[in-house]
């Protein structure tokens, strides 16, 4: 029998499956977005570019990747739905070529002490099915090499039937690795006596010293009158019986002053009043005696490595799980590769992929026992990428906020080769980034703009980076800005000492730094200079530490109430209308009655995840609707709180509405470059860059002479960031001194002096490799800093 002919002799014609080569978006309308739309090539590295507050978020955090998640999430059972946040459908007429999304952004790694690099990537997981196979002597299965797994030990009686019913009894174990003295935290926490009470008085004396103790309240009383020791006697007098029922007795039920009360040692009542509650969110005062009370010294039980002793003494090539921790990842991909065992070749090649990630990716500095809660937003986001990299899934979305956030530029070139290959393995990349050397390996470039909040959120250009570059947007204009550097520098007014630094990897450090200056501290990532500045920079009075970290606030929080910017608002409005300032709060009197104030509604679906909706009534103002027919200006308050800075500073400035106290905070806010951010917008909702220059809007009325700035320019566009250093010049011109921790070319060659640590990460820094002018280090070459100023500025 003859085959049949091939219809495809001739070259076959395209598949209709292979025809959806584009993300087309329609009709965008999220945030400050205005009907935007786009197609986004496939397979393609695209990068998006503009403006703090453009919209990149916008488009791609909000509206692509949370359609991808909302669509995946529906996929899953209303029981698992229950577990899951809810999302609504953004605002957009067509998504069109959506693939799975997955966001890699630089939200903090969780703050739960036990959770370590290592326990963020699997890296752990592996070691510890390493050490129980090959691990002498063995001590048990991988959970024994847990720190966070307990041992456990009970017995008990089960009635078996073998004929006859009877009772056998049994043992049940668990080999777990936690150190039961820390729990696995390696740190115990201590309190000193000496800051609760004078012990040379006694208690109606005033003798406690703990805020809410002293005078005559009822927590004095409680101690005073409860019977158990004289009041009247030094404490330093007590006998161990008494100083136990002061400090350390168990809730006991009686009867003080009459009253039916529990009494409580002082001890266990601390940790349950102020101990347990988070620091941030405290009172000034009680916050400040916490920090004096409480000491966290290393645990002296497992020494800081969290594992029980029997974890500690299984060994390969005489090193224990806990020393393997410790190492620095390069270091430990070296060991890793020296142990040939056939039985476990699989799990071998695996772990040492993932550790060769690390390296790769420039995070060889790091060790797996490090807190996750301790990196830095880029290292974070680092990490969370290593996850990745080793994914077999392809024709997924990969989103990146800023991934080269804390990245020195020879780290850059890494992380673009990183951008590379994911996209190779034929996955879309999307990156929202301001750094010319991300924009330059771009497939396609969008552009939005043309400036922020409402003056953004339309697509100024897409196309290629040769494209962008003849366009003229604001973007394509400043894309090869060179920051020159300056003719002359200023001379410093005084020293700021630090002698024989020796946090983390800092090697014996000596080093003046100038006061009267900017003075700029650089070197690749894990170099040493946040372990210089802040674990070396004595918090004298005066320094005042602007960093990162996440605003602590709820979803009531804004820029408003956080700066201090809404009480002479309030007053203004009062004064204006005659009634008082509480109403035109929406946390106190003002409140809308149906949804207290927060402008939404949380719907509780038993099962399934809550709903949130806007309130009917205000209407998502927040307000009663009475507090809004009063006026200021011809403007009611839930109006002001919907205006950006740049509007609020001009309404505020003159005419029936000036209000000289809000103006002044208005313009410390545009001075840092959060013009376009509206005055009630959820503290959650911001980047890191813009916490940060929040927090230094709200610093810079203090009266503090030195001011630490760790990396400034994050999330900035390099229009920005001339504004952002005209700021450092006038806070340095009024009589301050800054210190800024900062990869960014233009910064280092604004400074009047450059501190440049390295030569390496980890164990290959800690050291200072220069320190002189900005002219001087382009001059030298000699350091990695140096050959990529020098290729910046031209020379």
């Amino acid at each position: 029998m003859s085959m049949a002919p091939r219809a495809d002799a001739q070259s076959p014609a395209p598949h209709v499956a292979d025809r959806h080569e584009w993300i087309r978006v329609h009709g965008a309308r999220v945030n400050n977005l205005k009907d935007v739309s786009i197609e986004i090539p496939k397979r393609r590295l695209t990068v998006f570019t503009g403006v703090s507050g453009s919209g990149k978020s916008s488009l791609v955090f909000d509206t692509i990747a949370a359609e991808s998640q909302r669509l995946i999430n529906e996929t899953y059972s209303a029981f698992v739905q229950g577990f899951m946040p809810n999302l609504a459908r953004p605002e957009v007429d067509v998504l069109d070529g959506l693939t799975t999304a997955i966001a890699v952004d630089q939200q903090r790694m969780g703050g739960d002490p036990r959770s370590t690099v290592g326990t963020a990537t699997d890296a752990n997981a592996m070691l510890r099915i390493l050490f129980s196979r090959l691990g002498r002597p063995y001590v048990g299965p991988p959970g024994a090499f847990a720190f966070n797994v307990p041992s456990v030990s009970a017995s008990g009686a089960i009635k078996v039937e073998r004929g006859a019913k009877k009772a056998e009894k049994v043992t049940f174990n668990r080999v777990g690795g936690m150190c039961p003295r820390c729990e696995g935290r390696g740190s115990v926490s201590d309190l000193d006596l000496t800051q609760l009470y004078d012990d040379s008085k006694s208690i109606n004396e005033g003798a406690f010293t703990v805020p809410g103790y002293t005078g005559g309240g009822w927590n004095s009383r409680l101690y005073a009158e409860s019977g158990f020791f004289d009041p009247d006697k030094p404490i330093r007098t007590f006998t161990k019986r008494e100083l136990h029922d002061l400090l350390h007795r168990e809730p006991t039920r009686m009867k003080i002053a009459g009253i039916n009360m529990t009494y409580e040692g002082l001890i266990p009542r601390l940790q349950k009043s102020m101990l347990s509650k988070d620091k941030e969110a405290m009172q000034p005062h009680i916050r400040a005696f916490v920090e004096r009370a409480v000491t966290f010294a290393t645990c002296p039980e497992c020494d800081g490595t969290r594992l029980a002793a029997h974890a500690r003494s299984a060994k390969i090539k005489k090193l224990s799980i806990a020393d393997a921790c410790r190492m620095e990842i390069r270091d430990l991909a070296d060991w890793v590769r020296g142990i040939t065992e056939p039985s476990v070749a699989p799990l071998l090649t695996a772990l040492q992929q993932t550790l060769d990630s690390f390296v790769e990716i420039g995070l060889g500095y790091l060790s797996l026992d490090r807190p996750a809660g301790t990196l830095s937003g880029g290292e974070a986001q680092r990490v969370k990428m290593i996850r990745h990299l080793g994914s077999s899934l392809t024709d997924v979305t990969y989103v990146f906020d800023e991934p080269t956030a804390g990245l020195h530029p020879h780290d850059i070139q890494r992380m673009n080769g990183l951008l590379l290959r994911l996209r190779d393995k034929g996955n879309t990349v999307l990156v929202v980034e301001h750094k010319p050397e991300v924009i330059a390996i771009a497939d396609h470039v969008v552009d939005l703009g043309p400036g922020a909040g409402t003056a953004g959120g339309t697509v100024c250009f897409e196309g290629t980076l040769d494209g962008l570059r003849g366009s003229d947007t604001v973007t394509g204009r400043h894309l090869d800005d060179r920051a020159t550097l300056k003719d002359s520098v200023r001379e410093p007014t005084g020293t700021l000492e630090i002698r024989g630094a020796t946090a983390n990897n800092l090697r014996d450090v000596d080093v003046d730094l100038p006061l009267g200056v900017l003075c700029v501290i650089t070197g690749v990532a894990g170099s040493g200079k946040s372990s210089l500045v802040h674990g070396s920079i004595p918090a004298a009075e005066g320094v005042v530490a602007v960093d990162q970290t996440p605003i602590r606030g709820s979803r009531r929080s804004n820029p408003a109430t956080y700066t201090g910017l809404l009480d002479p608002i309030r007053k203004a409005f009062a004064k204006a209308n005659g009634v008082k300032p509480a109403l035109f709060s929406a946390n106190s009197e003002g409140a809308c009655p149906t949804c207290n104030g927060t402008g939404v509604l949380y719907t509780d679906l038993a099962m399934m995840a809550g709903v949130a909706t806007p309130c009917e009534d205000c209407e998502g103002k927040r307000f009663d609707a009475a507090v809004l027919d009063y006026h200021l200006g011809g403007r009611d308050i839930s109006e002001v709180l919907a205006m950006p800075v740049t509007e609020a500073e001009e309404f505020f400035a003159d005419g029936e509405a000036r209000t000289p106290a809000a103006h002044r905070i208005l313009r410390r806010l545009s001075d840092v470059g959060l013009g376009y951010l509206t005055l009630g917008q959820p503290l959650t909702t911001l980047s890191g860059g813009e916490r940060q220059r929040l927090k230094l809007a709200t610093h810079m009325a203090e009266k503090g002479g030195v001011y630490v700035l760790d990396e400034p320019t994050a999330g900035l566009h390099l229009a920005d960031v001339e504004q952002l250093l005209g700021l450092l010049d006038r806070l340095v011109d009024s009589g301050k001194s800054v210190i800024v921790i900062e990869h960014h070319q233009a910064v280092m060659a604004h400074a009047d002096w450059i501190i440049d640590l390295g030569p390496g990460a980890g164990h290959d820094g800690g050291r200072i490799v220069f320190e002189g002018t900005p002219a001087e280090l382009v001059a030298g070459r000699a350091t990695l800093t140096g050959e990529h100023l020098a290729d910046y500025v031209g020379r």
